[in-house]
């Protein structure tokens, strides 16, 4: 690597962070916020194959459209995040009647469709990257229950999920790592919870001023001895993509692999990240 593209590199990196403190296509999230008085808009389609719902007892392939992201910053070290889609679409494959809420259901065709829970969220960054000292930040979030069981693709259940978030600029790789935890309310019964580990490490290599390919391993881990509720299960992706930056926008584009056998075996998402100063903090 020449020193010319080093540089090149880190202050490419520079003048674009607030817009990486939203990484899509990628989940794992950066402990920079995209700083105050700025609005970020996100936005995408998402199509995954095989997908298994075990609560329902739906299988088949998912269609997204769209999935929308909305991130204000509220101060110079803190965001408000809301996420979420509006048409989710399954194109059913198989079912299985024994599932936990299969009575439930009132689709009789071969495809059935919902909204998609929202996620409403606020990250604080702790510590700003040095030399020697990777940025530090939190994230606390909720899941709202949008999706309907009876739709057979939600679970009618509110979730929680707290997380550590850090990360770290070495030459022109960004690094991100995030650990936390997940209180997720059993769907069959609202008297119980299953808490999981969550994590994600992703990276982005700047392999241009305008272009980068970025990576990522995320998802959670069920830590309840015995079985999980349904539901609660363990999930993963692995994911590897681009992104394409030209001033306030970027374009992106991945594709993805699940890690357990509910999760999609293949899928893709392609969307775009818009990001300007919308108001003036007093």
């Amino acid at each position: 690597m020449t020193p010319r593209f080093v540089l090149a590199a880190v202050c490419w990196l520079a003048v674009v962070s607030p817009v990486l403190a939203q990484q899509r296509p990628l989940a794992t999230e950066d402990p920079e916020t995209i700083g105050a008085g700025r609005l970020l808009i996100e936005g995408g389609v998402d199509a995954a194959h095989d997908v298994s719902y075990p609560v329902s007892g739906l299988k088949g392939n998912l269609w997204r459209v769209p999935t929308i992201g909305v991130s204000v910053g509220i101060s110079s070290i803190a965001e408000l995040q809301i996420d979420g889609g509006l048409y989710d679409s399954l194109s059913i494959t198989s079912r299985n009647p024994g599932a936990p809420l299969a009575s439930l259901l009132t689709v009789t065709g071969d495809s059935t469709h919902s909204f998609e829970d929202t996620i409403i969220a606020t990250k604080i960054r702790l510590l700003s990257e040095s030399t020697g000292r990777p940025a530090i930040g939190v994230r606390f979030a909720t899941k709202l229950p949008n999706a309907t069981n009876e739709s057979g693709l939600g679970l009618d259940s509110t979730d929680f999920f707290a997380s550590l978030l850090g990360a770290k600029t070495v030459e022109s790789i960004r690094v991100v790592a995030n650990i936390g935890v997940g209180i997720l309310a059993d769907p069959t019964n609202g008297n119980r919870q299953n808490d999981v580990l969550t994590y994600g490490l992703s990276f982005a290599r700047a392999m241009t001023q305008h272009t980068e390919v970025v990576g990522e391993l995320n998802g959670r881990l069920s830590v309840r001895e015995g079985d999980p509720f349904p539901g609660t299960e363990s999930r993963g992706l692995l994911k590897l993509g681009g992104r394409y930056t030209q001033g306030p926008v970027r374009f992106d584009a991945a594709v993805f692999l699940g890690l357990t056998t509910i999760d999609p075996t293949i899928g893709f998402t392609v969307g775009f990240t818009y990001v300007f100063n919308a108001f003036t903090l007093p």
